[in-house]
């Protein structure tokens, strides 16, 4: 049987510039102020002091430390919480979640992922497995492939036919991706991109859509 949560750590937001993204900022200060209202210990890790939810009226403990594998996982050993939201802090918390989780962290320290579940967290963020999933529930998508080195990408390319479509996994809002129209671009643009990310799909160019 599970046991009763009764400590909560937050991914926060992260160091973000002040005025961007500041939907983060305020669901993961709602999701704080919904977990005090039921009497839960909260937790955050955000080292950026320019958000609400940093203040000290929110979280019972801030760590105002970088959102990264490496602090979180000392902040779960110091902390021990029952369950974990990653959920509320963007690419960069959604990126640390999933980390932790291929570090078996959160299985050893008997942390529960609260909401979005890591294998669907993993599913919408890697670009190959999104394509896959759907393609197992029946929805049509553009030709594509993953790739992980420049070869990779430029052997897809050569399959799928140009322009293509290069998307970046695992960057907020699809940063850096963009239509290529030959191989020369191709090498700029995934040069570019996996220097953000580990993955991008090489996709089929759907022009007019």
């Amino acid at each position: 049987m599970d046991r009763k949560i009764q400590k909560v750590l937050l991914l926060g937001s992260g160091a973000l510039k002040i005025g961007e993204a500041g939907e983060f900022d305020y669901s993961g200060s709602q999701a704080l102020k919904a977990l005090k209202e039921e009497g839960i210990s909260t937790v955050l890790i955000n080292p950026n002091i320019a958000t609400i939810q940093t203040s000290e009226e929110l979280a019972d403990h801030v760590y105002l430390l970088p959102v990264n594998a490496d602090f979180a996982e000392r902040v779960i050993e110091k902390e021990k919480p029952d369950g974990i939201l990653i959920g509320f802090g963007g690419q960069t918390a959604l990126n640390c979640g999933l980390e932790i989780a291929d570090r078996c962290l959160l299985r050893r320290c008997g942390v529960r992922v609260l909401g979005t579940p890591i294998q669907t967290i993993r599913d919408t963020e890697d670009r190959a497995l999104f394509v896959r999933r759907l393609t197992e529930i029946g929805v049509d998508a553009p030709r594509s492939q993953g790739a992980t080195t420049l070869e990779e990408a430029k052997k897809a390319a050569a399959e799928v036919g140009y322009p293509v479509m290069i998307r970046i996994a695992f960057a907020l809002g699809g940063l850096g991706s963009g239509m290529c129209k030959d191989e020369q671009a191709l090498e700029e643009r995934v040069k570019r991109a996996l220097a953000y990310s580990p993955q991008v799909l090489v996709e089929e160019y759907l022009n007019g859509w």
